[in-house]
């Protein structure tokens, strides 16, 4: 029996006795393996990947694929489906994901992106180039959508609740300037242009030379862009100063910026002012299905519930029987057009300094606004407006999923891309009503 036993570590108090070094189990990167592994197992069933996917394999994209020239019989690599870009996009931005190289890298490491791809390699220069292109098909696209739900018989289209939203722009708050250092700064990048042409006329430098003279002709037309935002401004500032002159002595000079012209620096929810754009959400208060989107450059909701309602009816051809608004948005004109339309306006009355009644006619009142008054007295009025509060989740899925982040410069970018976080998340909410 001893033989047998003879290599065991010599017991010392119930511990073995180290007789050499510690066995581990250490990473080998070098080493070649062969896996196989079921990429349709990567996500869940009722993974959102999937959902998107369903819609945007069924969107007619006959138009797009008109333009490859990649056919059957002939040479030549095959272009990139546009299925796949667009559910690309559209899960992406429900997944807080707006950069196109960010994108590009989640299609390598996340699970949910490399089942879309389905092996299909993409790069970032595909992905930004498909979403800038597709800015007015995604707006038919979500006014397809809605209508298609509309005639499915799971939304309404009579009661619409409209909110706003200041997203930060993508602009720093020190590149705002003034109109005279606008001005030295348009001359500085003419120079420098002129001068980047010279050496490239003197010197082949190639497209090192080609990337410098783009970057400041670029920067040229952002401050002459600049400097024509800011007459619009002043125009704007000058109607303001007949209406309340105490108001704007106290202002500063108006400034645009140089990095994104079209941006204003805005009151945010925090109470800072920081560069941002008024982003206006139309839903539908049962839901939340947002049915359309604009982008503003005013920090004032005040004069925006009219402009939307005719979106909608040029959009869906019926404009709202109820158009439920903030209190930022009472405006006399407003409240006339949505009562000439037969839109029933129901927005509360601010209160007043003085302690006055709001819902009381006052002097300066119009019949209409007089009519407005007295109904949102009434009871019936103030339960239907409590169902405003349901847009407010809008903003919430915004925030939540990381749209509110904007990697785009420019109104009509920033539209654009609210247009693709609208769809994304409206084709979440449908799959969730058809299968409640």
């Amino acid at each position: 029996m001893a033989e047998l036993f003879e290599d065991l570590a010599e017991q010392v108090s119930g511990k073995v006795k180290a007789l050499g070094r510690a066995r581990l189990r250490e990473p080998v990167r070098d080493e070649v393996t062969l896996r196989a592994y079921d990429l349709d197992s990567l996500i869940d069933a009722d993974h959102p990947a999937r959902v998107i996917w369903a819609y945007a394999s069924k969107v007619d994209m006959t138009a797009f694929e008109a333009g490859v020239r990649a056919r059957e019989g002939t040479r030549g690599m095959p272009q990139t489906s546009p299925h796949l870009l667009l559910a690309l996009w559209l899960y992406a931005t429900t997944d807080g994901i707006g950069s196109a190289r960010a994108l590009a890298r989640a299609c390598e490491s996340t699970s949910a992106y490399r089942w879309l791809c389905g092996e299909v390699g993409v790069n970032h220069r595909i992905l930004s180039e498909f979403r800038n292109d597709q800015g007015g098909r995604i707006e038919q696209l979500l006014c397809d959508h809605v209508a298609s739900l509309s005639t499915a018989g799971l939304i309404d289209l009579d009661e619409v609740a409209q909110d706003g939203v200041r997203i930060r722009a993508s602009a720093g708050a020190s590149s705002f300037r003034r109109r005279k250092t606008l001005k030295v700064e348009l001359a500085k990048a003419k120079i420098l242009l002129r001068r980047l042409k010279r050496q490239s006329d003197d010197d082949d430098q190639g497209s090192s030379s080609g990337r410098k003279q783009r970057a400041a002709r670029e920067r040229a037309e952002r401050v002459k862009q600049a400097l024509a935002n800011l007459a619009e401004v002043e125009k704007l500032r000058a109607k303001r100063e007949k209406t309340n002159a105490n108001q704007t002595k106290t202002q500063k000079q108006p400034r645009a910026s140089t990095t994104d012209p079209e941006a204003r620096v805005m009151k945010m929810a925090d109470g800072g002012f920081r560069p941002a754009y008024n982003v206006q959400f139309a839903s539908l208060p049962a839901n939340g299905i947002i049915l359309d989107v604009a982008c503003e450059t005013v920090g004032s909701d005040r004069g925006l519930a009219e402009p939307m309602a005719e979106r909608l009816e040029k959009t869906y051809g019926q404009r709202p029987k109820r158009h439920l608004v903030d209190g930022g948005y009472q405006s006399a004109e407003d409240i006339a057009a949505a009562e000439a339309a037969g839109t029933d306006f129901y927005c509360p009355p601010g209160k007043t300094k003085s302690g006055r009644e709001p819902h009381e006619p006052r002097p300066g009142d119009t019949p209409q606004v007089a009519k407005w008054r007295a109904k949102m007295a009434t009871e019936q009025a103030k339960d239907i407006y409590k169902r405003r509060s349901i847009c407010e989740l809008v903003h919430a899925k915004l925030r939540n999923r990381g749209a509110d982040r904007l990697y785009v410069r420019g109104r009509q970018k920033v539209e654009i891309w609210m247009r693709w976080f609208a769809l994304g998340a409206n084709i979440l909410t449908a799959h969730r009503l058809a299968t409640a």
